[in-house]
């Protein structure tokens, strides 16, 4: 095979469709009282948080996960509706069935994101922008709501790309013009790039893509561990992961946010409790089996921890599941503030592989183009 012809056979097409501020929109759409109108999905009452917001709500700095009362006092007008899940997973449904059409390399994220390999289309299309202008416009016939996509040639500039135009846009990234979008970019657009990893960058003085791909490797190792790799081949616009239909799902867990503190061991073991129960019958449910319990714990302040404990075998059953749990809770009574929100967690399940993560980057080498998408 000659070098072009191999370049030709690793080439992927790859589109991230990204639903426009979801669940607020589908209750727009369902309830045209709200159309226009700054909306959160979400509770209203002083422990609520934000699970979604419309565009009307953003532009006051309205976001998910959110405290309520936070999103009220900067939105006045804010209208609070309560989530349907059921409906956001039918309409998730209906828009996976649109997916399917034209690709079975589908990697949902969420209910209302995912990732399309598309370099062998089912209706011989050939363009991935053909393509996710097809998807777009019968996501928009089929439920009356609009995406906005990413096109590129891979997942992590598709990615970014769905964002770039939202709402309701397209932003496509041919592979040769790949390397100077992400050089353009904030770093604090990379994926996994928060806040404080950001005012890390910015102390390093590492304000943009460009910046960042002018370290090299070993550098970005030494200043950000095992993720200075990834960060190395993102920052040239190189990520080689394949688009997984059967993600491996990492862990199965759930949390409560609680409308009063809970400050004593008997209020706090009875909530663990509750927790255990929802988390126990969704680990029977996926047949699942893990090693490592994780309790987390959101205090009055907004301070989270997590504690974790690992065996070395499966974790047998509920009771042991539980009672490494209360083991964990218990390391942390008294509390000193009330807790406002506790959740638990089921890890390292069968067939994950520890040390492998869902974002690092396959070091090989880069793929060029060889045609038009």
């Amino acid at each position: 095979m000659s070098d072009e012809a191999e370049s030709d056979a690793l080439q992927r097409k790859i589109i991230h469709i990204d639903m426009d501020a979801f669940f607020a929109s589908v209750e727009q759409r369902d309830h045209p009282e709200l159309r226009g109108k700054p909306v959160a999905v979400g509770g209203s009452s002083k422990r609520g948080v934000v699970a979604a917001a419309s565009y009307e709500a953003r532009k006051f700095g309205v976001k998910s996960a959110m405290p309520s009362v936070t999103a009220q006092r900067r939105c006045p007008d804010l209208i609070f509706v309560k989530h349907r899940f059921e409906v956001y997973r039918e309409v998730s449904r209906q828009i996976r069935e649109i997916f399917a059409e034209h690709t079975d390399l589908i990697e949902p994220l969420s209910l209302d994101e995912a990732y399309l390999d598309v370099t062998d289309d089912k209706q011989d299309i050939g363009s991935a922008t053909l393509i996710a202008e097809a998807i777009r416009a019968r996501i928009r016939e089929v439920t009356r709501l609009t995406a906005s996509a990413g096109v590129s040639y891979n997942k992590f500039i598709a990615k970014i790309a769905s964002d770039q135009n939202k709402p309701d846009g397209i932003c496509v990234i041919p592979p040769r013009h790949g390397p100077a979008f992400v050089a353009s970019l904030p770093v604090r657009r990379f994926h996994g790039v928060g806040p404080r990893t950001g005012e890390k960058m910015a102390r390093l003085g590492i304000e943009t893509g460009a910046d960042l791909a002018g370290k090299n490797e070993q550098w970005l190792c030494e200043k950000f561990g095992s993720w200075g790799g990834y960060l190395y081949l993102a920052a040239r616009g190189i990520d080689h992961r394949e688009v997984k239909p059967n993600r491996i799902r990492k862990s199965i867990g759930g949390e409560r946010t609680y409308g009063e503190d809970k400050w004593t061991e008997a209020e706090l073991r009875e909530a663990l409790d509750a927790v255990v129960d929802i988390v126990w019958e969704r680990i029977e449910k996926n047949e699942a089996r893990g090693r490592t319990v994780t309790l987390k714990m959101k205090f009055a302040d907004f301070v989270q921890i997590t504690r974790a404990r690992s065996l070395d075998r499966w974790v047998k059953d509920k009771r042991e599941f539980s009672e490494i749990g209360h083991v964990l809770l218990g390391d942390q009574i008294p509390v000193e503030k009330g807790v406002r929100l506790m959740g638990i967690t089921l890890s390292a399940l069968e067939g994950v592989d520890d040390e492998e993560g869902e974002d690092e980057v396959e070091e090989t080498t880069p793929v060029q183009p060889a045609f038009e998408f």
